[in-house]
Order: C-alpha cells, then sequence, then structure tokens
C-alpha cells in the first residue's frame, strides 16, 4: 500500500514509516521543512514538503492521490500556543480529510490523544489541546466517505517497545511507549475491519497483532 503520514517528521511518524516500509509498503511523509527530508528517507519513506496550516484541500489531494491510506500523525507539539493547537491539531486533520475525499482515499487512521473530548473543561494550554482533538476526532467520525479509526494512546513514552499493548474501547489511563503506538497504526492499516471504531491505548500483555485482530472481531 502507498500510506502518507502527516506530520511525517513526529516521532511516532517516523517509527511508522520504518515499520511500513521493512513491510514492503510505500510510505510518504507530509513534512514541513525540507530540511527534514533526509530523516524521511533514511526512515524508507517519500518526503512531501507541504504546509498543512497554509495548504489549501486542493494541493493536500494532490499529494494523497494514488495513497491507499492515510495517517494523521501531526501536532503543534510541545511548546505550542492554544492556537497552534487549533489550527494544527484540529484543523490540519480536518483538511486532510477534506483532501482524501476529494483524492479518494477512503482509509483514514488518526492518532488522536486520550481524554480527547471537544467539551473539555479548563484554560490551559492542555486542555485545549484535548478540546481540539476531541472537535477533530467528532468531525472525522462524522464523515461517511471515509473508513475511519481513532486510536487514542495514553501517555506516549520513548522506552522501547514491547509489542505487548491494551487496546478497547476504553482501557483507563496508562503509559506506552511511541514503538508500540507506531506498531498499532501499522496493524490498523493492514486490517480494514477497524474502520469505524474508537480506540484506546496502552501497554498491555496482548501482542499488537492479536489486539488488532481481537477489536475488528476477528
Amino acid at each position: 500500500m502507498r500510506i502518507v503520514i502527516a506530520g511525517g517528521h513526529g516521532q511516532i511518524a517516523l517509527r511508522l514509516e520504518r515499520l511500513l516500509s521493512a513491510g514492503g509498503h510505500e510510505p510518504a511523509g507530509i513534512i514541513r521543512r525540507p530540511e527534514q527530508a533526509a530523516d524521511l528517507r533514511e526512515a524508507g519513506a517519500e518526503p512531501v514538503v507541504l504546509d498543512l496550516e497554509t495548504a489549501s484541500s486542493h494541493m493536500v489531494a494532490d499529494a494523497l492521490r494514488g495513497a491507499d491510506a492515510v495517517v494523521f500523525a501531526a501536532g503543534a507539539g510541545p511548546g505550542s500556543g492554544a492556537d497552534r493547537k487549533d489550527t494544527v491539531d484540529r484543523g490540519a486533520a480536518v483538511l486532510l480529510a477534506d483532501a482524501a475525499e476529494r483524492a479518494g482515499v477512503r482509509r483514514y487512521v488518526v492518532v488522536s490523544s486520550m481524554g480527547a473530548d471537544a467539551s473539555h473543561p479548563g484554560e490551559e494550554v492542555f486542555d485545549t489541546y484535548l478540546r481540539a482533538k476531541g472537535a477533530a476526532d467528532d468531525e472525522i467520525r462524522s464523515r461517511t466517505a471515509l473508513d475511519w479509526t481513532i486510536l487514542r494512546p495514553g501517555t506516549l513514552t520513548n522506552d522501547a517497545g514491547t509489542g505487548l499493548v491494551r487496546l478497547e474501547a476504553r482501557t483507563g489511563r496508562g503509559p506506552v511507549p511511541r514503538d508500540d503506538v507506531a506498531a498499532v497504526v501499522a496493524e490498523l492499516l493492514e486490517t480494514p475491519a477497524t474502520a469505524g471504531l474508537t480506540l484506546e491505548l496502552t501497554s498491555g500483555s496482548t501482542p499488537v497483532s492479536v489486539a488488532v485482530k481481537a477489536v475488528a472481531g476477528n
């Protein structure tokens, strides 16, 4: 499959690109800065330079043509203000959905966040982030032209992945290595029957492939 990943230079995205490339797929990563291209090529991914905060849906659709799936793994990142939580964590996810529909790409996997909720209370930047992610998730789930899956990981860590997870509609809070998040996204992309599911993810005791098959009903 050709899989286009928004936020292609992010920590989860780079891990995902390596996994997909090793699995015989053709990953492409959307990046804002041309100097990030070498890291994507090293991960086995094609770099696509495009700013999702300023691009039109037509421009993004052009980048998605011929893709079998898209993954939204972009984020404004730590240190960014409330405005960019809205333009990236919400706005870019919706823009990518618009572009996917325009390009005829049905499969759409979102890396969201545990606790994402459009009505989350609070005035801190993290509260704004959770509202933005929740609003994006709600928008994606309303799209009947997309075969979406929303993945909501717990607290992300840089610990080495174990390949053992808990993946359910509700897991309760907990940590999960970015390695294992990337592995779950790769498995979701291989499992069309997970379309229409919103899933929480933490470390657990079930191998990734088994956990994904279980939620898919296989």
